[in-house]
């Protein structure tokens, strides 16, 4: 009676060892992002510049994007395929399964607080050598035999007395939200980079009537031309004339299609599709990038998933100093063993077969030649580099707003500059082709201004694709649809998993 009532006294003054834990090593604050406050608005944005003409941003100023960004485009094409993205994706396939991997890490930290319970019944059968001699008593001990049967329990339980198990538990949490953090930042780059290949294949399409376009009109000449040649109203070298034109027309047409072909294949990839099977109809590039809800500087720390997935490494680093600030204290292990053994298995439930022992054990390093003290300076370099890692980007973030910015608001007002250049040389061909069919200037004339038309004109088509590419680029600058409060919390990581399926 009195070891049963040990046994009870003792699982309470266990429990409040384990209260009177604490949890050693540095308490984590995030620090300050960028050495100067962020200003009140983005530098490059149109509204700062009064004389701006072209793109505009949208209003309010501290609007933003949510969920489905792309919608914004108004492309019903556009939006199936980021639908199917996101489903097939095998990108970001890969980044979800190690979202999950990190969060049975959590499981695994979290079951080091608790005691480990083991068992291993055996039976045992044994005979003694018959040379052996007389024990003390006479008795001889030659060729016996026995057995043995046991059913042992043990129980040992580390108690976390300086918070080593709770900081890995924080470790493994914060790299569990890290690369929550790092599955967003995959989705929007693989939804960016789809939408960028979408408006590319309308440009090519928007390039390819251009210059088919160009074909019919230069076909129409070389008709023409050998008209007049065969009635002798021109000479020779203007069908010759013709005929290059229409040639390198041609052959501009045809170069066209590399990469357009690509552009597709690339698509193809994207959705996780057969590019043998996939195929996108033609559809000249008409869109305009629509206003975009900048916002003001200050969100962007809050928009970006690759900030935060930044933000949760220094979050995780610091939790590994404590776990190695923790390796400078004792351990204490309580360990407990009880059971049944018996020579024959008919008694070996009975009450006198039973045993038991327990008893506590403790440790510490006296000597390691400053290993401990270098881990600890290791996950502090680590933790510094961190940090300066989460500084860097969160000005690259800046730098790649600002640089959409700048390119999206230019490039509209180039594209103004140069359809005022297309307009001229419309003219100029109009003007030009009225001077040859007067006889006051040869066709070459008319193949210059020809050329100069149809150069504007691909520089203008041009200028829509880098301006449309550029309004996607800026969104996923800004974090696309995302915000810091879809990251998951500690607690929502740590939820419990059911079993995970095998992919076949």
């Amino acid at each position: 009676m009195t070891s049963f009532r040990f046994k009870v006294a003792i699982i309470p003054a266990m429990a409040m060892l384990v209260l009177a834990g604490c949890r050693v090593g540095p308490k984590y604050n995030a620090p300050a992002a960028t050495v100067q406050a962020p200003p009140a608005a983005y530098k490059e944005s149109p509204t700062q510049f009064q004389d701006s003409d072209g793109w505009k941003v949208a209003q309010p100023q501290d609007a933003m994007l949510r969920g489905k960004w792309w919608e914004i485009y108004n492309e019903p094409e556009l939006n199936d395929l980021e639908d199917k993205l996101n489903i097939d994706n095998q990108n970001i396939k890969v980044f979800f399964e190690n979202f999950m991997e990190a969060r049975t890490l959590i499981a695994q930290a979290h079951a080091q607080l608790y005691p480990t319970l083991t068992t291993s019944p055996n039976f045992t059968r044994s005979r003694a050598s018959g040379n052996l001699g007389t024990t003390a008593n006479g008795n001889f001990t030659g060729g016996a035999q026995s057995s043995i049967t046991s059913l042992p329990v043990t129980a040992s339980w580390a108690p976390d007395l300086w918070g080593r198990v709770r900081n890995t538990i924080r470790e493994m949490q914060y790299n569990a939200q890290l690369s929550a953090a790092d599955l967003e930042n995959e989705r929007l780059t693989e939804q960016a980079t789809l939408a960028e290949v979408y408006f590319e294949i309308r440009g090519q399409d928007a390039l390819e009537a251009l210059f088919q376009n160009t074909v019919d009109a230069d076909k129409k000449a070389l008709d023409i031309a050998q008209s007049g040649y065969q009635t002798g109203v021109v000479d020779q070298i203007t069908v010759v004339e013709a005929e290059n034109t229409l040639h390198t027309a041609e052959s501009a047409l045809t170069n066209l299609g590399v990469a357009r072909a690509q552009d597709q294949h690339a698509i193809a990839m994207l959705i996780g599709a057969n590019p043998s099977s996939f195929t996108i109809p033609v559809k000249a590039l008409t869109a305009t990038p629509p206003p975009i809800p900048v916002g003001v500087p200050s969100q962007l720390l809050e928009r970006r998933p690759d900030i935060a997935a930044s933000e949760r490494a220094m979050a995780s680093a610091n939790a590994q100093i404590g776990v190695a600030v923790a390796a400078f204290y004792p351990n204490l292990t309580l360990s407990a063993e009880g059971g049944l053994e018996s020579s024959t298995i008919s008694h070996l439930l009975d009450w006198p077969s039973r045993f038991w022992s327990v008893g506590p054990a403790a440790s510490e390093t006296l000597f390691d030649a400053g290993l401990r003290r270098a881990t600890v300076n290791q996950y502090i370099a680590t933790y510094n580099a961190d940090v300066a890692s989460y500084r860097q980007t969160v000005l690259t973030a800046f730098q790649q707003v600002e640089d959409n910015l700048a390119a999206v608001r230019i490039l509209s007002q180039q594209i103004k500059q140069e359809q005022q250049a297309v307009d001229s040389a419309q003219k100029f061909v109009e003007l030009e082709t009225g001077r040859y069919d007067t006889g006051i200037d040869p066709y070459v004339d008319v193949v210059t201004a020809q050329t100069t038309l149809l150069s504007n004109q691909q520089s203008l088509a041009s200028l829509h694709i880098q301006q449309m590419t550029a309004s996607v680029q800026l969104i996923e600058a800004l974090g696309g649809g995302w915000d810091h409060t879809q990251l998951p919390t500690p607690a929502d990581v740590s939820k419990k998993l059911g079993k995970l399926a095998i992919e076949k």
